[in-house]
Parts: structure tokens; C-alpha cells; sequence
């Protein structure tokens, strides 16, 4: 067996961006949303499994993998959750689904939750994974946090050099072995009151 046997593989147009989608199985639609740096493929174990009872369709979020992302608007609205949010919305349309359930990990997790909070009545079920919400993050964003996650903020600058050094060495991006840093494992302890 194959990984996402008898799913299809397409890159649907929704206007302002393309995505690529896979999407297999049979009945009730189940939208599955990635975290980052990944692509639909980090569901490849359990799309399989939920396609014996659902329809899965599994996109790349705008701006992953093979979905495009478009130019750089004020505030970066392209790549707001809200905007990637209406791509789940108008791709659901497309493929022909007026009410799904969706599942975000991680990244996904709030573009999930805003589908839900902007489209109660299109979205049957939620499920949010491996997040907090944002607010949380602010409010106890400090010095600490800032030192353990600095690659949150080396990622949000507008000039884009993280694509240069995690490509540079993906290795070492991903798998840096002191206690707190990214690719560590659990930071649970930077979130305890």
C-alpha cells in the first residue's frame, strides 16, 4: 500500500491562490489543516483511517507546499488566519461540500478555529490540536519565551532571511539538542503560570 492510496491529488484555483489538495474516502467531509513547516502530508498515517468513514480532504495552507501565496498586503492580510481560513471555505464550495467538520494541528489549529468562529454554519464539527489560543500566546509572551522561541521571530520578519538559513541547514534547524530550544520536544514549562 501506497502513502494516500486511491486519494486524488489536484491544485485547485480559488482566485487568489492555488492549492494543493488531497482529498479520498467516502462520505461526511472531514477537512484536515497542517501545522507548520509541514504540507498535507503530515497526515498521511491518519487520512487513510478517517477516509473508511469520511470524505478527507487534506490542502496545504496558502503559502506551504504547492499552494501559492500572493504578494505582501498591508498588515500581511495574505497570510492571516481569517484569509487562509476563506481558502478552506471557498476550496469546501469548490470540490462541492456546504458543511464539513475541520481539524487543525498546530498552525492549523487557529485556521481551523476562525473557519468555525466566521462560518458557524457551514463548520459541523472543530476539532483544535497542539494549540493555545493566540491570546495566550501575547499575554505571556516575555523575555524568557522570547529567548527559547527566538525562531518565531526570526521567521515574521518582512525580508524573509529564515528561508535562507533553514534551508542552508535543515538538519540543524530542526533538531537543535539544548533544553527549550525549537526541536527539543515539550516546552510545556514556558507556559506554566
Amino acid at each position: 500500500m501506497t502513502m494516500f492510496d486511491g486519494f486524488r491529488l489536484e491544485h485547485v484555483d480559488l482566485g487568489e491562490v492555488s492549492v494543493r489538495v488531497r482529498y479520498g474516502g467516502a462520505g461526511t467531509p472531514v477537512v484536515l489543516l497542517h501545522g507548520h513547516p509541514r504540507t498535507h502530508t503530515t497526515w498521511h498515517r491518519v487520512a487513510p483511517l478517517l477516509a473508511e468513514r469520511h470524505l478527507v480532504v487534506a490542502p496545504d495552507l496558502r503559502g506551504y507546499g504547492g499552494s501559492t501565496l500572493p504578494p505582501d498586503e498591508p498588515r500581511h492580510a495574505q497570510s492571516s488566519k481569517r484569509a487562509m481560513a476563506l481558502d478552506v471555505v471557498r476550496l469546501m464550495a469548490r470540490l462541492g461540500h456546504q458543511r464539513f467538520a475541520v481539524v487543525g494541528h498546530d498552525r492549523g489549529a487557529p485556521v481551523a478555529f476562525r473557519t468555525a468562529m466566521d462560518r458557524p454554519d457551514l463548520v459541523s464539527h472543530l476539532v483544535v490540536m497542539d494549540s493555545l489560543p493566540l491570546v495566550e500566546h501575547l499575554e505571556r509572551t516575555d523575555a524568557t519565551f522570547a529567548q527559547a522561541w527566538w525562531h518565531w521571530w526570526f521567521l515574521g520578519q518582512t525580508d524573509k532571511p529564515a528561508e535562507r538559513v533553514i534551508c542552508a541547514d535543515p538538519h540543524a534547524w530542526y533538531t537543535t539538542p539544548e533544553p527549550g530550544a525549537m526541536g527539543a520536544g515539550n516546552h510545556a514549562d514556558l507556559w506554566r503560570p
